[in-house]
């Protein structure tokens, strides 16, 4: 293409002059070509050469490794080469890969199939890392690359299991599920060791005392009172059903609290856009901000946001960041302008001394807002997965799921309260302490 453009701007330029600077481009040309097929001649000679007496002394080095492929295969996902990566990651799976290799191919793998919205094969890849290689779930919540799939139902599926636990799946995110429960619930060990310790001793009484009540049922000489023993047996009997009532009370709490932790996580990486177009994770702004999700219809959430404008300075002072979330927006096909069809955000200059005051207090205003807008608004990047954390986060607490709802969350990231509707933001300016306050740092 050099070449080709080379020769046609010498020929518009030849024409231009007398027909004596025709003669030397055309030789210049023909001796450029020839010395261009001479050098490549050397280059194929030399290439050949190099070639054949490499694979002369290292015959291994065409060999195709588990490492190999999935270095390969990483390569040509980084390129966009996504069907071509996934035929890497295959091979590397059938040339016995040790287990780290096989986790990484496995992993990638799942990758490759939620770009392609596969769902389900992308699912069966990390649920055969998470029980035979180890896969830590916390990578799967993490990966920028699996934000696709975490908004399908097969990652919810995939979630509950892990929750759960069990052979098909593995511990390891219950289990860290687990240690975060006992540090937000420390004295829950504490409260099954007494259910058992006192339901055992309850037991043991009332296998002794049936006996007594049994003879004191039938009388005669040096037998028990009838209703003493009775009332002892009720007490026995009685105790064991609360106790056992209390455990299994317990254990269901314990299940919420699992689940709603894991909802937690979730919500902790979920990608926001701020207004400096800077996209970050939910988890990046804990201990600064308490965001409020208003889901619901365009129309009830831009009142909603409307409505808050009004008491902005207020919420700004108590950390208050607005995340709307439209119904039915993850569905609509997201447009990404690049390049010129971008247009330019030009900043808004003062006026000058001469205009009028009330134009340049106004402009002030606009510039001090502009300034306080990265804190009060932000956009979702992954409206889908947003949806499904909070329709998820519906069922959870009885709404129907797709009702217009908010939701407040702590500056630890955990949700304070939920409703229905749109909040009244007079009570939340009324609830929420400024961000200086002791309250405000205990919650941290």
């Amino acid at each position: 293409m050099a070449v080709a453009a080379f020769a046609l701007h010498h020929q518009l330029f030849s024409l231009t002059n007398s027909k004596t600077r025709a003669r030397p481009w055309l030789s210049y040309k023909t001796n450029f070509l020839h010395s261009q097929k001479k050098t490549h001649f050397c280059l194929i000679s030399c290439s050949s050469s190099s070639s054949s007496s490499s694979t002369s002394q290292s015959p291994e080095a065409n060999i195709e490794t588990a490492e190999s492929c999935v270095n390969l295969g990483l390569q040509l996902f980084s390129n966009g080469r996504v069907k071509d990566a996934l035929i890497q990651f295959e091979t590397a799976l059938n040339l016995d890969p040790n287990p780290v290799e096989a986790q990484a191919a496995l992993y990638n793998k799942a990758c490759c199939h939620a770009y392609r919205g596969e769902g389900k094969r992308a699912a069966d890849c990390l649920r055969t890392a998470l029980r035979e290689y180890n896969l830590k779930f916390g990578t799967i919540l993490n990966d920028p690359d699996l934000a696709s799939f975490r908004a399908l139902p097969e990652f919810k599926e995939l979630q509950e299991e892990a929750r759960l636990g069990g052979e098909d799946i593995g511990y390891s995110f219950r289990r860290d599920l687990k240690l975060i429960s006992e540090v937000q619930a420390p004295f829950r060990g504490v409260r099954r060791f007494f259910y058992v310790a006192f339901s055992a001793a309850a037991g043991i009484s009332t296998f002794f005392t049936i006996p007594r009540l049994f003879r004191a049922i039938k009388g005669g000489d040096d037998t028990p009172d009838l209703w003493e023993t009775a009332g002892n047996v009720a007490i026995n009997v009685g105790g064991i059903i609360v106790l056992v009532a209390l455990f299994f009370w317990d254990n269901k709490k314990e299940e919420e609290q699992l689940a709603q932790i894991s909802r937690d996580e979730t919500l902790s990486r979920l990608p926001l856009r701020l207004t400096t177009n800077r996209v970050v994770e939910l988890v990046q702004l804990r201990d600064t901000v308490r965001p409020v999700i208003l889901a619901g219809k365009k129309e009830t959430v831009s009142l909603a946001m409307q409505k808050a404008e009004r008491v902005r300075t207020e919420l700004l002072k108590r950390g208050v960041l607005l995340v709307p979330v439209i119904w039915g927006q993850g569905k609509e096909p997201q447009i990404e302008k690049k390049g010129f069809g971008a247009p330019p955000k030009a900043a808004a200059a003062l006026p000058s001394i001469g205009e009028d005051f009330e134009k340049r207090a106004q402009s002030i205003s606009a510039k001090s807002r502009l300034k306080a807008e990265i804190r009060f608004k932000a956009e979702i990047v992954s409206p889908a997965e947003w949806e499904r954390w909070i329709r998820d986060q519906q069922q959870s607490e009885g709404v129907t799921p797709g009702e217009d709802v908010y939701i407040i969350l702590r500056l630890d990231g955990r949700v304070r309260r939920s409703g229905r509707g749109m909040p009244d933001w007079q009570e939340i300016v009324q609830e929420l302490p400024p961000l200086e306050a002791l309250l405000s740092k205990l919650e941290r």
